[in-house]
């Protein structure tokens, strides 16, 4: 398996479950703190191409109830890529790429496509 690129915050939860999950199953990845080292004018139109909007936008999030309902609107239709790109905590995570395949989550579904 190539090498996994796992995007995400150090102090999230999920994120610890999936690198200790990984790293126990000897799967070389790479931990890319999504709001300081990811480029995300690149990586967030890729991620909506690959899993769309629904998924990959975190509306269970702290971030999101802090939004006004017109700034919610335009997250989930005209202006996603500009609001992820501004607010990072908006992005479900783990954001995990292996080759040409976008994971969200760390669900298990992800689990059993990665270990």
């Amino acid at each position: 398996m190539a090498k996994l690129n796992l995007y995400g915050l150090k102090n999230c939860d999920t994120c610890k479950k999936a690198m200790k999950a990984l790293e126990q199953n000897n799967i070389d990845f790479e931990f890319i703190d999504i709001r300081a080292e990811a480029n995300l004018k690149n990586k967030v139109p890729e991620w909506l191409k690959s899993v769309g909007t629904e998924k990959l936008l975190n509306k269970r999030s702290t971030t999101w109830r802090a939004l006004s309902e017109a700034e919610q609107n335009a997250a989930l239709h005209d202006q996603t890529e500009t609001t992820l790109e501004t607010n990072p905590t908006l992005i479900k995570r783990p954001v995990i790429e292996a080759g040409k395949t976008t994971h969200i989550g760390w669900t298990k579904d992800v689990q059993q496509n990665l270990l």
